[in-house]
């Protein structure tokens, strides 16, 4: 059996992984399947091949780590380069930080307990493993909500970035205070760390933009995506919570109107500009969707089957996404009242959950954890997504055709009056 080493097996492997990913993203517009369902199946189905016919091993770990540590860029990028700031969206951003923020703090503490419960583990243990179960994942709802209306594409979007971002800083933040000597202390470093990245990422962000627009070079695109890479990983060694750079860049770069106002408008050139952002924003696209790809088909091929027949974890798996779901009910109820039904299931797990779940501190990790939990909760979020995704297109249709039958009996109506009016 040839050796999956072998270079032109793996060129042929990765090659066609990219097309079925192309054609996975046709029939998800199609169906509203996502397709993270596809990718990760096609994971599974590679796995079984390449033991069947005993192709040898590759370590998936580490490449799913780094797959995922650059799609988390690039996922934060795409959804910052796609938010306008403007006073009309004021109201949208503020409801969707808040019912992401509330969320993830609400469903954290529940799932903490639901984990120790299950598990016996420490409370320390247990938010490690909780915390990444309780976010969003932008890398699905993102690419799935382009066919429903304005409003509510927009709320999951903000919602699921915010999601994101929160998420990442409170988990490594958490990762950096657990062993801090008191809760005063853990804030103040919070506070502290939050403060510098914050300020950091607007210099830094401001300085970026000025240098690339006048970089004339036609070779500057992955120049500027490996600066942020770069600034990312110094980051998170230095412990500073490196997703606000990535993220003020792209919202900065975005809405130029809204932060280079005054004096500051004299910095930049508008015709430049327009043209880095532009580029910019497909290399984006494109690195995202690539990475995207391959992230949760290694993720596939990860996956122990054997852990999905356990009767028990298939009930804490249930018993999880039944408290994420009322959580996410009850802030979207008292938040976002507006027509919120399709909202409340589209919560998807998704690629941050698998990054941070292998991200948690081995001296915290539980031993008593089944990994089908996460796979089910991923599972189970996508599949509830995917429903509430078809329905909504199919209440959109049969509004349709009570739309265009109102319309036709109001014109046959019109037409007998004038008839009758006629004669």
């Amino acid at each position: 059996m040839p050796n999956i080493g072998s270079p032109y097996i793996f060129l042929i492997g990765v090659s066609v992984i990219v097309v079925l990913s192309y054609f996975y993203n046709l029939i998800s517009k199609r169906t509203n399947i996502p397709t993270v369902l596809m990718l990760i199946t096609t994971g599974i189905i590679l796995n079984q091949l390449m033991n069947y016919f005993e192709m040898g091993e590759i370590n998936m770990m580490s490449i799913l780590e780094l797959l995922g540590i650059v799609g988390l860029i690039m996922i934060v990028l795409e959804a910052a380069l796609d938010l306008k700031l403007t006073k009309d969206k004021a109201p949208i951003i503020i409801k969707s930080m808040s019912v992401a923020l509330l969320e993830l703090l609400a469903t954290t503490a529940v799932l903490t307990y639901i984990v120790q419960f299950f598990t016996g583990a420490s409370i320390q243990q247990s938010i490690f493993y909780a915390m990444p179960m309780s976010i969003l994942s932008s890398a699905i709802v993102i690419p799935s909500v382009g066919s429903l209306d304005e409003h509510k594409k927009e709320f999951l979007i903000y919602n699921s970035t915010f999601s994101d971002i929160f998420g990442i800083m409170f988990f490594y933040f958490y990762a950096g205070a657990v062993d801090a000597e008191s809760s005063s202390a853990m804030l103040a470093n919070f506070g502290t760390n939050t403060l510098i990245t914050i300020l950091l990422s607007f210099v830094l962000s401001y300085a970026l933009v000025w240098v690339f627009q006048k970089i004339e070079s036609e070779v500057k695109l992955f120049l500027l995506i490996a600066v942020l890479v770069l600034l990312y990983a110094l980051g998170k060694m230095l412990h500073l919570s490196s997703l606000l750079i990535i993220l003020t860049f792209g919202l900065i770069l975005n809405n130029r109107k809204v932060f280079f106002q005054g004096r500051l408008s004299r910095w930049i050139k508008p015709v430049a500009m327009r043209r880095v952002l532009v580029d910019f924003r497909l290399i984006t696209i494109e690195t995202a969707f690539v990475v995207r790809t391959f992230f949760f088909v290694v993720f596939g091929m990860t996956i122990v089957l054997s852990s999905l027949v356990s009767v028990k974890v298939f009930l804490v798996s249930v018993i999880i996404l039944a408290a994420a779901y009322l959580i996410r009910f009850i802030f979207l109820f008292f938040i976002e009242r507006k027509a919120a039904k399709t909202e409340l299931w589209i919560a998807p797990r998704g690629l941050i959950t698998i990054l941070l779940y292998f991200a948690i501190p081995s001296e915290y990790q539980i031993e008593a954890f089944e990994s089908g939990i996460l796979l089910y909760v991923i599972l189970g979020t996508s599949i509830i997504m995917t429903w509430s995704l078809i329905s909504s297109k199919k209440t959109d249709i049969y509004d349709e055709l009570y739309d265009d039958e109102i319309a036709r009996q109001e014109q046959e109506a019109i037409d007998q009056h004038t008839k009758d009016q006629s004669s």
